[in-house]
């Protein structure tokens, strides 16, 4: 059986059959007319609060992919670190999923501890 699946705006074509299955991307998903309404009025500019768990330092933040634990910090402030290094464990739903560096770099700052909750998009570190 053939299905046409949209996952985050691509589209792909998935086969199964009993005992295998392939995928292959298509393209992006039209785009749908969002629809129009009339621009609500001005608010007052209020200055924006920083997010309290954004690191100082400059560089790529590596961030939760999604909420949980936080089981295990596999990395320091000034570590050198490759591509696939695991960084975090990250518990969430009963399973450990481990974070990883997306590419070679320094840690700059690390945001969490050992235990803490964090929810998704939380900065973890920053490289």
């Amino acid at each position: 059986m053939k299905y046409m699946v949209t996952l985050n705006g691509k589209q792909y074509e998935v086969e199964v059959e009993k005992g295998s299955a392939s995928a292959l991307c298509v393209g992006s998903a039209p785009a749908t007319p969002a629809p129009v309404a009339a621009p609500p009025a001005p608010a007052p500019a209020a200055p924006a609060p920083a997010p309290a768990s954004a690191p100082a330092a400059s560089g790529e933040v590596v961030v939760a992919p999604m909420p949980g634990t936080i089981l295990d910090v596999r990395c320091a402030a000034g570590q050198a670190v490759k591509g696939g290094d695991v960084l975090f464990i990250l518990e969430a739903m009963k399973m450990e999923n481990e974070i990883c560096a997306p590419h070679d770099g320094t840690v700059s700052s690390v945001s969490v501890q050992k235990g803490a909750t964090v929810e998704t998009g939380t900065a973890l570190c920053a490289l």
